[in-house]
């Protein structure tokens, strides 16, 4: 499918908010891929995608992450099924089949350890692009242009703070263990 197939695809799957975001994280990974040397085609396809399961019902999102044994997510906030089963739909009804591309959607939300570059440019694209508000959002953006992974940590940390004030907020074994990894980046 060609990449304009597959955003006419999206933008009729999206609320036009999203479908902005969506192409505001499109924007910034084709920055960040250039300057870090990540295939522009893998970056445009991962971010058109990234949040393309984020408006199914919770009902649904569960039956995919079931029929795909990838439960524990469920014990999880339904915040964060979205992106595994953003990785499930692309796959089967998109047709995407690079890994690299796939994990990248799925881990847009919580990181992981040891992302790959095009990973850590979703993760962070998803975060800082032009939409992005939210406290901190500009060093992130700076952070981004010179050093993907201190850019990563510092995310993360955010992340993690701003969850850590929400009291019923759970925090996502992936998303403290790439804390974890990526701390030394701080």
């Amino acid at each position: 499918m060609k990449l304009k197939q597959l955003q006419e695809k999206v933008k009729n799957q999206l609320p036009p908010t999203r479908y902005e975001h969506t192409l505001g994280v499109v924007r910034t990974s084709e920055i960040l891929a250039e300057k870090y040397h990540v295939l522009l085609e893998s970056a445009q396809v991962a971010a058109l995608l990234h949040d393309i399961a984020k408006y199914l019902p919770n009902n649904e999102l569960k039956e995919k992450l079931i029929a795909a044994n990838e439960m524990e997510y469920l014990n999880y906030s339904p915040l964060v099924w979205h992106a595994p089963v953003g990785a499930i739909v692309a796959q089967k009804s998109y047709g995407i089949i690079d890994q690299d591309v796939l994990n990248a959607i799925k881990y847009h939300t919580t990181g992981r350890p040891a992302m790959s570059t095009l990973e850590k440019i979703i993760f962070l694209a998803d975060y800082i692009e032009p939409g992005r508000i939210q406290p901190g959002v500009d060093e992130i953006r700076n952070l981004s242009g010179q050093d993907l992974n201190r850019a990563v940590a510092k995310t993360l940390a955010n992340t993690i703070a701003y969850l850590k004030q929400k009291s019923s907020a759970d925090i996502h074994p992936d998303t403290m263990a790439a804390y974890e990894y990526y701390y030394d980046y701080l």
